[in-house]
């Protein structure tokens, strides 16, 4: 290995590829995602060794050299004889797939499978290709090249039993003898290919890292936090990031016994969880301060230390033991059905439910809130946050405040007048009279707004429209079909608007245009005049019918644009009575 001394920020540092894989098994270099999602196909990985076997080019590394840490330790099952010196920041999924290959290792999925990458090569022409069947059939190939660098066989043995089982099926002449041996020699000898790695100094922060990775990353791929702390897991605590990655596996698909993460909510990423640990845990929203305390820095005197690093990743450890807990899981699911939601399809941000999720957690377990209690304040506020887009711009700086106004109380009371008071801010009456009203003269189907009318109505217990049928009811996530049995119908449908002049999207799907139906019932009110259609369904539409679905006085009778501004407003009165009723 040769070292190039360089700029202040790094140094530059020459590998073999067989240094590189042995610095990973010894483990000077943390490779953590052997066993987390593997997103690169098993085509580019055979493009990667096919541009290396030809002498190309295939890109630096980055590492960065890790804050504190000298000692021995044994990460998961699989004992390190050191403590990573480097953190890889660019570069895994290259050192992953050549390890992979070389080392014979299984990979794991996005789907959470596990895979293990088989590339074969014809040493005739020197074609790499993914192994399938007819090739593993096929005495041309070798199926597999991994075998090449097992270390309980031989290299020169095996190119003589290739070439011997070869000559089984066709005769082969000294010439291409001499030729297949030196092709599957070049093959071997991949392990001798140079890399050129940027060793990044551990004195320069997370910002100055992720700048140098966006400048020298022409797919223009950005850093987040989450994904230093992620790493910082897999070096100092990879049992803790396993967990994480099985909680969220499990959250896919529902089980076929006993209790799991499954719901019909959210399929988390392991950096959301991530976020409500932190939040739990350091009363932060703001990775980039745990980040540096996670790695043992000092804030003051930006010093590392091992007992700090140590300290703090034991705070991690019970709040993420606490955000993982089942019966923490699901019984904040409950908050989420007592505020009418029902699945991820009426859900329209993923931060407003797992920063729900965070203050859930801190309001019983750091505050013992009463379970009832909690379970309605956390309805109340997901609701007010889901239909303000609290957590839409700038969502962690949101956050941030909000768990600021909970570093130093110390009582349930406190916690609770808190959040009541910020969403009694936020939900003003000028907000359901003017604001609300105002938001939903849109005509996307994923408003907040929207959803929170469909909550609402499932919160007033409302039937569907022209049915007896509960909306609640329809909108059951656990209902599976090959067309949705609730669909929503134009209340003046598009080809009757089309008759009339009104011919843009925008104007024919407003909110205040959309109704929720039966299936059968929006097929059998085809592109007839609102009050054609409605003579069939008149019986069926009694006083409180009218209230949960909005519908003006006379509305069929109305000029369209004084339609949708009188139904806004009751719209808006719906949702304003749901919230209510929580």
């Amino acid at each position: 290995m040769h070292v190039n001394e360089g700029a202040t920020l790094f140094k530059q540092v020459d590998y073999s590829l067989l240094k590189l894989i042995h610095d990973i098994d010894m483990g000077e270099i943390g490779l953590p995602e052997l066993q987390r999602p593997f997103v690169w196909t098993s085509v580019k990985v055979r493009d990667l060794f096919d541009s290396m076997y030809r002498g190309f080019p295939v890109g630096y590394l980055l590492f960065w050299a890790n804050g504190s840490g000298n000692g021995t330790r044994q990460i998961g099952t699989k004992s390190k004889q050191k403590t990573p010196r480097l953190l890889i920041v660019d570069g895994q999924q290259r050192l992953t797939s050549l390890y992979a290959v070389l080392k014979g290792s299984p990979i794991v999925r996005d789907d959470y499978s596990e895979e293990k990458i088989s590339i074969a090569f014809r040493p005739t022409d020197r074609k790499f290709e993914v192994a399938n069947p007819a090739i593993r059939k096929d005495s041309e190939w070798i199926s597999d090249i991994s075998i090449l660098w097992d270390e309980r066989s031989s290299i020169n043995r095996f190119t003589k039993d290739f070439i011997k089982n070869l000559q089984k099926s066709r005769k082969i002449d000294d010439k291409e003898e001499d030729n297949l041996f030196e092709a599957i020699d070049r093959l071997y000898d991949i392990q001798n290919y140079p890399f050129t790695a940027m060793e990044l100094s551990q004195t320069i922060s997370e910002e100055q890292v992720s700048d140098v990775f966006v400048r020298i990353n022409s797919k223009g791929v950005t850093l987040n936090q989450a994904d230093f702390i992620l790493t910082l897991m897999s070096v100092f605590w990879d049992e803790g990031r396993k967990e994480l990655e099985d909680f969220c596996r499990k959250a896919r698909s529902p089980p076929t016994k006993g209790a799991s993460s499954f719901n019909y909510f959210i399929q988390p990423d392991p950096d959301a969880l991530l976020r409500v640990s932190v939040g739990h845990g350091f009363k932060r929203a703001r990775l980039k301060y745990v980040y540096s305390i996670l790695r043992g820095k000092d804030l003051e005197t930006e010093e590392f230390s091992d007992e700090l690093r140590e300290k703090q990743f034991e705070v991690l450890k019970r709040s993420q033991k606490c955000a993982l807990d089942l019966t923490n899981w699901h019984e904040f699911m409950k908050s989420l059905m007592s505020a009418g939601f029902r699945s991820e399809k009426m859900i329209t941000s993923n931060t407003t439910l797992i920063y729900s999720y965070t203050l859930f957690l801190i309001g019983k377990l750091d505050f013992d809130v009463d379970k009832n209690r909690l379970r309605h304040l956390i309805a109340r506020w997901f609701f007010m946050a889901s239909i303000t887009g609290r957590y839409t711009s700038s969502p962690e700086t949101q956050m941030e405040m909000d768990l600021s106004h909970l570093r130093k109380i110390k009582k349930a009371n406190d916690f609770v007048q808190i959040l009541e008071r910020i969403i009694n801010d936020e939900l003003t009456d000028d907000f359901w009279n003017i604001t609300l009203t105002n938001n939903l003269e849109a005509s996307t189907a994923s408003s907040p707004a929207l959803f929170a009318y469909y909550a609402a109505l499932n919160l007033l217990d409302a039937n569907v429209l022209f049915s007896k049928m509960k909306v609640t009811e329809l909108l059951d996530p656990a209902i599976r079909a090959n067309k949705s049995s609730l669909e929503t119908h134009h209340l003046f449908p598009k080809n009757y608007l089309a008759k009339h002049g009104i011919t843009e999207k925008i104007d024919i799907n407003q909110i205040a245009n959309l109704a929720l139906v039966e299936w059968s019932d929006n097929i059998d009110m085809s592109d007839d005049s609102p009050t054609k259609y409605l003579k069939k369904y008149y019986s069926k539409v009694n006083k409180e019918m009218q209230y949960w679905h909005a519908l003006p006085e006379k509305w069929d009778k109305m000029e369209y644009k004084k339609f949708l501004s009188e139904r806004r407003k009751l719209i808006s009165r719906v949702i304003h009575d749901g919230y209510k009723s929580i």
